[in-house]
């Protein structure tokens, strides 16, 4: 097998188990708060915000500062930090006596991450030029089935072996996965430039700062749309159909349908994107996407929400790994490391904001304006997309012309 991959199977096993570590514990959340000894259902809210927030929140802050590190000492180092780390941080979990160290844990765990990053630039860095669409959008699925079925799992180990188990599973698939990096990942790597660079120096290194901060921006959008209407689906679903006896498990299946199609549509999207561009499948993406929200509005049976669901994770399975591909053709050599970086941090910025606006929305207008805001984001991030893409186009045909 080729080492490229080999390191692409490796980082995508991380991925997924590293996106699950930190999702896991959210359908858990208020009946562990519970469990330390917090009890007022208000409080409760609260609490579960704050601890499942604060990961996604530190995650956001030391993002860059890890992809500077991978930049001066290799992408395979940082891999093993990470999963090395929240495995330790993931078990501790299991054993903690209040919130107040669940929540120093949960923050110690953002700190600590950086895996799906580190993978992310591997895997761009490592692959050759014309497979690198399909190998993104493969590895992409990795950490999008993670962050979905994440919640799944923990809910169906915690609902056989209480919610601590949950942890210590999570931790050991986490050490698996520091083994696999550690025995079976390859990585040609030469360390560059031995003065780090100031945050302005590597924006002056960047050829399309327009593009990029376009990019950074798609990230952001994408995961305010996946994580806007996450936290509300189990709520929705009992407002489609008020007598349903496993409500959590229906839930979890339209949760599931999303994840599922992303897993089958992002290598395939990948690929598409090696033959015609990754421009073009980012633009279409978030068109799709845009219109596959509003009539989730409108479904009259979780089924037909479930359907809905299955279409938007195909739209969506092509945005990330195009932005991706994109990240990496604009960023040179030196700097990849950091500018994945500060994509992984918009990328928590969105699941973070995502969260909150969701819900604080659904309280005040109802759960159907969630649909619609969503929808209207990704279709102005389309127009904004299309616009640069067409600005630069037009700059470089004139540029030619002179």
């Amino acid at each position: 097998m080729e080492n490229w991959k080999r390191n692409l199977f490796v980082c995508w096993f991380g991925s997924f188990v590293t996106a699950a570590g930190m999702s896991q514990i959210a359908p858990m959340l208020p009946l562990y708060i519970d469990q330390l000894g917090v009890h007022a259902t208000s409080d409760i809210e609260k609490w579960s915000g704050l601890i499942f927030g604060s990961t996604f929140l530190i995650s956001a802050i030391v993002s860059p500062i890890w992809g500077r590190l991978a930049d001066k000492k290799g992408r395979k180092l940082m891999l093993l930090r990470a999963s090395l780390g929240m495995a330790i941080v993931v078990f501790v979990m299991a054993f903690v006596q209040n919130v107040y160290e669940l929540l120093a844990l949960r923050m110690l765990m953002g700190a600590v991450s950086g895996y799906i990053s580190a993978s992310v630039t591997l895997v761009a860095t490592q692959t050759p030029k014309k497979n690198s669409g399909w190998a993104l959008g493969t590895l992409s699925t990795g950490s999008v089935s993670g962050g979905l079925l994440g919640p799944l799992m923990g809910g169906f180990i915690a609902e056989f072996s209480g919610i601590r188990s949950c942890f210590v599973v999570t931790s050991v698939l986490l050490l698996l996965a520091f083994f696999a990096v550690l025995f079976l990942i390859k990585e040609e790597f030469t360390p560059v430039h031995k003065t780090p660079l100031a945050f302005s120096q590597v924006w002056k290194l960047v050829p399309d700062t327009r593009l990029l901060i376009s990019l950074f921006a798609s990230t952001f959008i994408l995961q305010i749309a996946n994580m806007s209407i996450q936290p509300l689906i189990t709520v929705y679903v009992k407002e489609l159909s008020p007598h349903a006896t496993h409500l959590s498990m229906i839930a979890g299946m339209v949760v599931a349908a999303a994840g599922l199609a992303n897993i089958i549509a992002a290598p395939r999207l990948g690929k598409l994107a090696d033959r015609i561009g990754s421009r073009k499948i980012l633009i279409g993406a978030l068109i799709a996407a845009g219109i596959i929200f509003i009539p989730q509005a409108f479904v009259k049976t979780p089924w037909e929400l479930m359907g809905l669901r299955f279409c938007l994770g195909l739209a969506t399975a092509g945005l990330l790994p195009s932005i991706n591909n994109l990240v990496r053709k604009s960023a040179p050599d030196e700097i990849v490391g950091r500018i994945f970086g500060y994509n992984q941090s918009a990328q928590y910025i969105g699941t973070l904001g995502g969260s909150v606006l969701g819900g604080q929305m659904a309280a005040f207008f109802g759960i159907h304006y969630v649909f619609f805001t969503t929808s209207a984001l990704l279709l102005l991030n389309a127009l904004w997309v299309y616009s640069i893409n067409h600005i630069g186009i037009r700059r470089r045909s004139m540029s030619h012309s002179h």
